[in-house]
């Protein structure tokens, strides 16, 4: 039973990119504009769409949920990265590391079942556009963004327990970050029931959602195809083109790092993908829906008239 008292370190080495040191200075550089862009860019979207009364509609409540959950996603893993590329011990207290594990799964989980959601306001706005204030009424939008959060925790808290009662044996070196694959390759005893239970729950998550989010695209191209209006067809294309990208980013990098099997490529393959869905798309999520959509940009333009006038 020795390895009871060695399971729980008082803290894990995170690797990151610490066998390339000639990249640590243009990564850092790097992660903190993405962190940057990300913070306002991801702020810009939450008070424009709660202070312009013309975006008080389902479409950008769900953006202020996804704009909440990409800042809190990143905030759980950038700053603790850019503490450690600039110092020698790129280390994380076993505290910190159970956070990170807790908040990079919750959120994570969240967004899978936000972005289906997200899907589906555009599915009943696209194809029932005479119910739609009908059926997505504000009740039944805050009831699938709560369903959404409290799934992701849940599932978050059910996996983070399971996975931290696996005994470590005095590992301690994660590759990237504090997340379920990469602490599953720590353990010193058989995985393989943990493996299982976290590939059903990543197909619940991933792969169910991603199929009810092609199903209503599949429907709503159809609906667009029948729109007379040219001007009609490419305002519905902008708006599902930008939830579109968003989509293909999220799910495929996601499913890519909890889906496939491992491969002797797998733990470089493991520290690209997570940095791409951790770090990358939060920060491009602003920018695909500020860029390609009007609304915003015209919401943005008021609010920047009304602070210049205030402080006029």
């Amino acid at each position: 039973m020795n390895w009871i008292n060695e399971s729980v370190p008082q803290e894990f080495i995170l690797l990151g990119f610490s066998d390339r040191p000639w990249l640590e200075l243009p990564l850092f550089v790097m992660f903190l504009f993405s962190y940057i862009l990300t913070i306002f860019g991801n702020l810009t979207i939450i008070l424009v769409s709660h202070l312009d009364f013309k975006l008080h509609t389902p479409m950008y409540f769900f953006l202020s949920n996804l704009s909440l959950l990409d800042l809190c996603y990143t905030t759980s893993t950038v700053p603790q990265m850019l503490v450690n590329i600039r110092n020698t011990r790129k280390v994380i207290s076993y505290g910190g590391c159970v956070a990170q594990l807790f908040i990079f799964l919750a959120l994570g989980s969240t967004e899978c079942l936000l972005l289906a959601v997200m899907s589906f306001d555009r599915f009943v706005a696209i194809c029932r556009p005479l119910h739609y204030s009908v059926l997505m009424h504000q009740r039944l939008c805050l009831q699938l963004a709560a369903a959404s959060w409290i799934s992701g925790f849940s599932n978050s808290a059910l996996q983070s327990t399971w996975t931290l009662q696996m005994p470590l044996c005095g590992h301690r070196e994660v590759d990237h970050f504090c997340e379920v694959p990469a602490l599953l390759k720590l353990s010193c005893v058989d995985t393989t029931a943990n493996e299982a239970e976290l590939f059903f729950i990543s197909v619940l998550f991933l792969l169910i959602p991603v199929t009810l989010v092609l199903i209503s695209y599949a429907f709503i191209v159809q609906a667009v195809l029948r729109i007379q209006s040219a001007e009609g067809r490419r305002k519905a294309f902008g708006t599902c083109g930008s939830h579109l990208i968003v989509v293909s980013l999220f799910y495929g990098t996601a499913t890519s790092m909890y889906l496939q099997p491992p491969s002797p490529s797998s733990k470089d393959r493991g520290k690209m993908v997570s940095l791409f869905y951790g770090i990358i798309a939060p920060m491009l999520n602003p920018l695909i829906y500020t860029l390609r959509n009007k609304e915003v940009k015209e919401a943005f333009k008021r609010l920047a008239a009304r602070v210049f006038l205030i402080k006029r």
